[in-house]
């Protein structure tokens, strides 16, 4: 007995390292996958934002490998660039010398004029069992001219018999959307068990697979699965032979086949993390999806077990016939430097403008590209006022819990969690059926456009609805928004949404309305020289029957509007004693100063005030006089925006009836344009660039370094407000350049999973994520042109520098190419490019065919 016990306690401690290794691979693969937020609070997400640890070009070659994504646009999108002379020879020579390429201009020539190389893919062992069944060919490629097909796979059959992958992907996504279905749940699933555990108890009942797929072996194999995730992981790694050093990546890519809902999944395990708790539905659902791996291999057979042996051997060799395209980087970089060349340039001949000193209305609008257009009309329009942006929540972490609704929702970016929460002030009392019919509200929107509901809404709702439907089809009557149900047209005018409490329900101290009221002031580099109208507008969209509606909102609201931001933060700033709070802090905001809530509406280009009656007689004329300024800007923003929304009217009246008619069109796909071409974030004062038409290509952030004692304002916008244009700009990114896998397709196909969850193209398939097509190309041409985001921050090189070495993740972004860094030097009247841990002087592609002869400050 002593004699065995020593093997049996090496043998469980070697059995206890496998299973802690074979986990860690787990939630390594687990992490790779980025989240994906809900419909209603749809927010922009790099899908790639597990992999910034590792520069994109290596990102790109693993996930060919494992997928067959494309993260370069085709070879004849550059090659078109270049006979158009958007793309020059001498951007070409610049990118050759920033990627120490190889390659000459003629060479890269030569690249444009070929096609790329056919994607190479990793098989499951799903794709090794309808070898049989099919011939693969060759993936249908985007155009310039014609709108991409939005198939993931095209197939010649051998025979009729349905595909194992693609019954696969069907047979899970129909499952998931039944599990997380809170509304209408399709079968009847226990979830307390976790998401691996519910389905094993379903799949076991599950005749599907035998008819379908002619598979009557399946029940008695799901039988003799392992009913936990983690069991049956280790034993179909096991099984499967899949070693150690592979284990990660094998892992990945089975998550790869259901990204969309492995997004889903993410997104869960985000917002429980940031709740401090935990989630476990991703690694389930590689359990789920390696089941059936384990499953096909058990059944295939010699022959499937030959060919599975077989691809586990050329692994390698697929990754390495994958890693053939540094010169297309070269391409996608030279195409960057034509963008970044003359805004570069044009940012040094506007530093030695000086700031404003007696405004007399200063206008903070958030930092979207939308806004831009708007600014700079209305500093055409009132060139005395003074426009700054600033991230549109306002700086405050809150959540709002609408008057007599069951729960907050949060109004802040999704990477920050609410540590306050806003109610609504001065709504009666008498409104006692408010939470009832908040309710009814919310499932009447979700009811509605609930994919399984199309057919059964009316038969539900009674004929009562048929008045209101049509009222919506037919453009009239106000879109109103779901906190307002159940309220009178007096008690929705008295509706105040106010900074009640924290998260946790305590009173917020005044001491901390204070610090809060001063962090947004210096956010904004608002600290002196007030105007008499300090003007805080968010933005919101106005469109109809548009699951992606939130998409179009404020993403640093969490896909909401920006007016309850707005309008707590007014209201904060006007308390008398937050303003004697501000002093004791050296920000003396003059008596005559007043905070007034706006919201922007990006597809009008309407403003609405907030609040006005609150509103000091002594400043009414001030609000009418910026009313009719703000009229004519929208009449300018509209005028330019119009042309790129086919609307051909010149007339203002015409074309802002053009415009309404689109927000309040139900069939109207492209209501506006959002945030597509965007490409640069500059942080800087406003004076400084406000001689740039930015074309609504460029994301605003006012700052003035000079007052940033310590530069903790710089710190707060390259981790919080860079991040999320980063994602934005790599939603934008990847769903142009891989619309099959990151883009969520025809939107005219779409239908509403779970009320809010995601969108299935057709009636199945993987959830889709990302963009719908028509939100990046009009029909005849891509609107959006995929450029990595150009950062430009007029701050000493050292304090980017102190920022980049305290963040791991910032310094990522920078150093793995997936944005690109500038720094604005007032003082010499340069630019500075971030390269390789160096500073290079940016100069015109021309000068800087070399880098070796480029000016380099080290940091």
């Amino acid at each position: 007995m002593n004699s065995t016990s020593p093997k049996n306690a090496a043998t469980m401690q070697a059995e206890q390292t496998h299973r802690f290794e074979l986990d860690a691979d787990v939630a390594r693969a687990c992490a790779r996958i980025a989240p994906t937020w809900p419909l209603d609070r749809f927010i922009a997400v790099n899908p790639f934002w597990g992999c910034i640890d590792t520069p994109i070009s290596e990102v790109a070659t693993t996930l060919q490998a494992l997928s067959g994504a494309q993260l370069l646009m085709p070879r004849a999108w550059y090659r078109q660039a270049h006979n158009d002379g958007r793309l020059t020879d001498a951007h070409l020579q610049a990118a050759i010398a920033l990627h120490r390429s190889p390659a000459s201009v003629a060479a890269l020539h030569e690249l444009m004029k070929q096609e790329e190389p056919r994607p190479s893919k990793r098989p499951s062992v799903a794709e090794l069992t309808d070898q049989p069944r099919q011939r693969m060919t060759r993936e249908t490629r985007r155009g310039l001219t014609t709108e991409p097909s939005t198939e993931p796979e095209h197939f010649e059959q051998d025979d009729h018999r349905a595909q194992w992958r693609a019954f696969i992907t069907h047979n899970n996504s129909q499952f998931c959307a039944s599990y997380f279905d809170d509304g209408q749940a399709q079968i009847s699933l226990s979830r307390g068990e976790g998401l691996y555990a519910s389905w094993y108890r379903h799949a076991v009942r599950d005749a599907g697979p035998s008819i379908v797929m002619d598979a009557p072996w399946y029940r008695h194999a799901v039988s003799e699965l392992p009913p936990v995730a983690g069991d049956l992981i280790e034993a179909a790694t096991r099984a499967l032979g899949v070693s150690a050093p592979e284990r990660e990546h094998y892992f990945w890519s089975l998550l790869l086949d259901h990204n969309g809902w492995a997004s889903w999944c993410a997104y869960r395990r985000w917002t429980a993390l940031l709740a401090g708790t935990s989630d476990d539905a991703l690694s389930d659902l590689l359990a789920i999806r390696l089941a059936w791996e384990l499953m096909l291999y058990r059944h295939g057979g010699e022959q499937v077990a030959r060919r599975w042996r077989a691809a586990k051997v050329t692994w390698a060799a697929t990754d390495l016939a994958t890693d053939t395209r540094d010169a297309d980087w070269v391409l996608q970089s030279a195409m960057e430097l034509s963008w970044q060349d003359p805004v570069a340039r044009a940012l040094t001949l506007g530093l030695q403008a000086t700031r404003p000193t007696s405004p007399p209305v200063q206008a903070v609008f958030c930092i979207d590209v939308r806004s831009e257009v708007f600014r700079r009309a209305l500093e055409a329009a009132a060139p005395s006022v003074q426009t700054l942006g600033f991230a549109g929540f306002f700086g405050l972490p809150l959540e709002y819990q609408p008057h007599g609704a069951p729960q907050a929702r949060p109004q802040l970016p999704g990477l920050l969690s609410p540590r306050y929460r806003a109610t609504d002030h001065g709504v009666p009392s008498a409104a006692t059926d408010r939470a009832e019919r908040l309710v009814v509200d919310a499932a009447w929107k979700g009811f509605a456009r609930d994919a399984v509901s199309t057919f059964t809404f009316i038969e539900a709702v009674g004929v009562s609805s048929i008045f209101k439907l049509v009222k919506d089809g037919l453009g009239f009557g106000a879109p109103a928004a779901v906190w307002d149900a159940g309220l009178s047209s007096d008690a929705r005018a008295r509706r105040k949404p106010r900074l009640s409490e924290t998260a946790a329900g305590e009173p917020v101290a005044l001491e901390v309305r204070c610090d809060l009221a001063q962090s947004m002031l210096r956010g904004m580099s608002l600290t002196r020289d007030f105007a008499r109208i300090v003007m805080l507008t968010g933005h919101g969209s106005v469109t109809r029957n548009n699951p992606h509606a939130a998409g179009l909102d404020c993403g640093a609201c969490c896909g909401q509007t920006g007016e309850v931001n707005a309008r707590v933060a007014a209201s904060l700033l006007n308390e008398p004693d937050v303003r004697a709070g501000l002093a004791e802090r050296g920000i003396a905001v003059p008596l005559t100063t007043v905070f007034v809530a706006a919201l922007h509406n990006t597809t009008e280009d309407e403003i609405e005030f907030f609040d006005l009656d609150d509103l000091p007689t002594s400043h009414r004329e001030d609000v009418n006089t910026l009313r009719a300024w703000l009229s004519d800007a929208g009449v300018r923003a509209r005028a330019e925006r119009a042309p790129l929304l086919g609307i051909a009217e010149t007339d203002p009246l015409l074309v802002r009836r053009a415009m309404h008619e689109r927000a309040t069109d139900w069939a109207q796909v492209r209501p506006e344009w959002g945030l597509a071409n965007n490409a640069a974030f500059i942080v800087a004062p406003r004076e400084h660039c406000r001689h740039l038409n930015l074309e609504g290509r460029s994301f605003l952030h006012e700052y003035r370094h000079q007052e940033d004692t310590g530069f903790s304002v710089l710190e707060s916008i390259m981790t919080a407000p860079m991040v999320v244009t980063h994602w934005i700009n790599f939603q934008y990114y990847a769903s142009t350049v891989d619309p099959v896998r990151y883009g969520s397709g025809d939107k005219v196909l779409h239908n509403v999973v779970g009320a809010h969850i995601g969108v299935f193209e057709g009636n199945g398939g993987d959830l889709r994520i990302g963009l719908p097509l028509q939100s990046l190309h009009n029909g005849q041409r891509w609107m959006h042109m995929p450029l990595r985001l150009s950062v430009f921050i007029e701050a000493p090189r050292k304090a980017i520098d102190a920022v980049l070495e305290k963040h791991a993740h910032v310094r990522a972004l920078v150093q793995n190419g997936w944005l690109s860094l500038f720094q604005i030097d007032e003082a010499q009247g340069a630019v500075y490019r971030r390269h390789d841990e160096t500073w290079l002087r940016h100069t015109s592609s021309s000068v800087v065919a070399s880098a070796s002869e480029s000016r380099v400050e080290r940091s």
